[in-house]
């Protein structure tokens, strides 16, 4: 059997052991021939790959973002996509193919699995650990470190200019990297996707902390909205699956506190910052399971799962 793989999506702390785990369990017990394809749907749409053996997985366990390349292409918005990815599979021979990415990328999996025909096995990734039915995705507790250390090292700095620092980290539609960040870290203000949070609310916790002498710390997400208002945004700009960017709640936030309070508020958006470098122990763990119980879902021929 020859089985493709790609990575789609935004990158992810443990990607690349996904694809270990796949390889390895792949070719040594079972003996799969293996294909990679490059920058998430658009390799199986132009049918780039690049070789994806046991010499090609080794060493990369420790490695952050992915071999493979990721890209947000949506195939199903491409003229003739799905019979190009069908005509391009069948070139190289692909048996199955194992998906791995976000809401998105297995979105467009499901649909080749349930509407084309096409053997797909999907592999859930997402750091802001908003999957339904399970404790923890890989990806998250990477993030949550690299989140956690950055609020440490920001407390030294506010307190020595006495200066209100609002933290924007990850989080379009869940608070977790907001929440266990800031408790983490000790973040004075927490504010999170699934509660709408009051200015002036967050203004008079912010006052109370400089009245104990030190200087307040406010984490939010990404996603979080005030209680009279929209989403804050850069611009409105898109992606091909119709995504808005986020990014400029925390600026707005800043302003509004410094506005309405006196103080002096600054802010810093944590980014792909949180995406990047080498995962922590437990999500290399994690997602070598994912890889082993996806190579097995193949296997087993469980196709849409």
């Amino acid at each position: 059997m020859r089985v493709g793989v790609l990575t789609g999506g935004g990158d992810c702390p443990g990607l690349n052991a996904v694809i270990r785990a796949v390889v390895r369990k792949g070719v040594q017990e079972y003996g799969y021939e293996f294909a990679g394809f490059k920058d998430g749907w658009r390799g199986p749409l132009e049918g780039a790959t690049v070789p994806l053996d046991i010499p090609a997985v080794r060493g990369i366990l420790p490695r952050g973002g992915t071999i493979l390349g990721s890209s947000r292409t949506n195939p199903l918005k491409v003229e003739n996509g799905i019979r190009r990815i069908k005509e391009n599979l069948a070139k190289q021979e692909v048996d199955a193919l194992i998906a791995i990415g976000g809401e998105d990328t297995l979105g467009v999996a499901a649909r080749l699995s349930g509407e084309y025909g096409v053997s797909c096995v999907g592999v859930p990734k997402t750091i802001d650990n908003d999957l339904s039915a399970t404790d923890y995705t890989f990806g998250f507790d990477t993030a949550v470190n690299i989140a956690t250390e950055a609020i440490d090292r920001l407390h030294t700095t506010a307190e020595s200019h006495m200066r209100v620092l609002v933290v924007e980290v990850m989080g379009r539609h869940a608070g977790w990297i907001a929440l266990h960040s800031g408790l983490a870290g000790g973040a004075n203000v927490i504010l999170i996707p699934e509660q709408r949070f009051d200015v002036d609310q967050v203004c008079s916790w912010v006052t109370s902390r400089f009245k104990s002498s030190y200087a307040p710390i406010v984490v939010v997400a990404e996603g979080a909205m005030p209680k009279d208002g929209d989403m804050v945004l850069k611009d409105q700009s898109q992606d091909s699956f119709g995504h808005v960017r986020l990014s400029g709640v925390g600026e707005w936030l800043a302003k509004e506190v410094e506005r309405r309070t006196g103080k002096e508020a600054r802010t810093t958006v944590l980014g792909h910052v949180q995406r990047g470098g080498t995962p922590s122990a437990f999500d290399r763990w994690l997602a070598t399971r994912f890889g082993l119980h996806a190579i097995e879902a193949v296997r087993d021929g469980a196709y849409g799962s």
